[in-house]
């Protein structure tokens, strides 16, 4: 008989999650407490309890190469980056495709789970569920969370001394919907991270003036990159990754500075971090530099104080009137679902072996899935967890004792930098490619470049040279995708389709024919020299 599994929510991490189970025999049951899929990307015009929330004009940061389902590109003719309605139209087509909807309750809250008496011996759970005012209960032999980390806004009053006594409007960035608030008023956002700098340029289109108060500064880079190239299929790729892990970190973070300044200088426009050190995540917007240039938003360090109507910033005595706060300062999670004895969330993050498993359960029985801050996509990153996650369950991988797990757990969280490579600041986030290449390697689907530069050269190129594209982690293994070859193969073709609008003939040139012929060779030279 079937194993049942409970997963809660049915974002990206939970669609996934509900395939790789029917991909493997499991039968899933998916409880969403919304009346539809899609999670963070089903934009709504009111904030929904326990849902993530987003604002009308949000844009895709990963391009559609990098961030679909390993075995289900988007379509074609989508833009490179994909607005919120287009792509909550793909995890449609996608939940239509695998015959996903079958398996998913809608309307249906999560109210708890808890391990069944003879736990230890049958890892089993006891789920009970509200839909409608009935609430019901079941067993399960597992269970897998995909509710994510974008649901409880973080919203520190107390750090802001006389936000009490501020007569004008402020909220949390999660309740912005339109910019329409914003017309003729002086607007503060505080925080640069995605969400802040992108309310921050969107007001500052109707706003009378707008601020945008950093602590520590940010990276930005735009989503077209090198050649016009979209960002992350410039930056992600093996080859790139290889060689960043190979050199020491005072280095790399030189090469990254060197590479972000490119586009402008950080430091002239007030946004170089201030921890050059650690990376944060960079922010990803095309206009604000812009923006700042123009007199359009204006560069702020922290809040010293917050008065009746206005604010001043520190080490800037003069007052500067305010109507509107956005407090763009991030998001905290839990699992209210859950007994703290299950999964315990300190200091942003939780104790997972993997970021998946809790490390000191007798049973793995339950998985988290996309808990985690990759520098990459989501959805890739979340199918290689859930594939990798669902064989555990099934009792296919085993794993380690909880002794040596712990150990590996409270390691991470210590953060030790290695001396090589990029060093995240923050919890949950990690190395993309080093992290899906470890899950991969443990069911056995990690590409053999060894391999495929004996039997298909041209595809052991693509896959070390270019961009790192999710169709590589379905080439092999257990829910190999027939068209994974074919995908990375073309994928530059839909990149440059959505572009090329208008046809331009272009005359064949023999120094640029010459000069591709030494780029391969000096790759061949590359591949030698490294696997060496």
């Amino acid at each position: 008989m079937a194993k049942r599994v409970a997963i809660v929510g049915a974002g990206v991490s939970g669609l996934a999650s509900i395939k790789c189970c029917l991909e493997e025999g499991l039968k899933p049951t998916c409880f969403e407490r919304s009346e539809d899929l899609g999670g963070l990307w089903r934009f709504t015009e009111h904030v929904e309890e326990g849902r993530a929330s987003l604002y009308k004009s949000v844009v895709s940061n990963s391009c559609k190469e990098m961030s679909c389902y390993p075995d289900f590109p988007f379509p074609e003719d989508y833009p490179n980056y994909v607005p919120n309605s287009q792509f909550l139209d793909y995890l449609k087509m996608y939940a239509n495709r695998f015959n996903l909807l079958e398996c998913i309750q809608f309307k249906t809250k999560v109210c708890s789970v808890r391990k069944r008496p003879d736990f230890t011996a049958t890892g089993q759970w006891e789920v009970v569920t509200l839909r409608e005012g009935k609430q019901e209960s079941a067993i399960f032999d597992a269970v897998m969370v995909c509710t994510g980390y974008l649901t409880n806004p973080y919203l520190p009053l107390d750090s802001f001394p006389g936000i009490n006594t501020f007569k004008g409007q402020y909220f949390h960035s999660r309740e912005y919907k339109h910019p329409d608030i914003f017309r003729d008023k002086s607007v503060l956002v505080i925080g640069m991270g995605n969400s802040g700098t992108d309310i921050a340029v969107e007001a500052s289109h109707l706003a009378k003036k707008v601020f945008l108060s950093t602590t520590g500064g940010a990276w930005t880079i735009s989503r077209v990159f090198d050649s016009g190239y979209p960002w992350d299929m410039v930056f992600m790729t093996r080859f790139q990754n290889t060689f960043r892990n190979s050199l020491p970190t005072p280095i790399v973070n030189w090469l990254i500075a060197k590479r972000m300044n490119s586009w402008f200088n950080h430091a002239n426009y007030g946004l170089i971090p201030e921890d050059r050190v650690q990376l944060r995540e960079p922010v990803l917007n095309d206009e604000l530099p812009g923006r700042i240039i123009t007199g359009k938003v204006l560069i702020k360090p922290s809040v010293k104080e917050v008065k009746e109507n206005s604010v001043v910033f520190n080490n800037t005595p003069k007052e500067e009137p305010i109507d509107i706060i956005v407090f763009a300062t991030g998001y905290t999670f839990d699992f209210p679902f859950l007994d703290e004895t299950v999964v315990k969330v300190e200091d942003g993050q939780a104790s997972l072996y993997k970021y998946i498993f809790p490390a000191h359960l007798p049973k793995p029985t339950l998985a988290v899935i996309g808990l985690i801050k990759p520098l990459g996509s989501i959805l890739p990153t979340g199918d290689t967890q859930a594939r990798w996650a669902v064989r555990v369950l099934k009792g296919v991988i085993k794993l380690p004792p909880s002794s040596i797990m712990i150990e590996e757990v409270n390691e991470r969280k210590k953060n030790k930098p290695s001396g090589f490579g990029l060093c995240y600041c923050k919890a949950l986030q990690t190395d993309y490619i080093t992290y899906v290449d470890e899950l991969l390697t443990a069911i056995n689907a990690k590409p053999n470049l060894f391999s495929l530069l004996l039997t298909d050269p041209r595809l052991a190129l693509a896959i070390f040279f270019g961009p790192c594209t999710p169709y590589q982690f379905r080439l092999t293994g257990p829910g190999k995708w027939e068209g994974a070859r074919n995908a990375i193969m073309t994928q530059w073709d839909r990149t440059f389709k959505a572009t090329k609008t208008r046809i331009v003939q272009e005359s064949p040139s023999l120094f640029a024919s010459l000069l591709k012929l030494f780029s391969f060779l000096a790759l061949l030279v590359a591949i030698f020299l490294i696997f060496l």
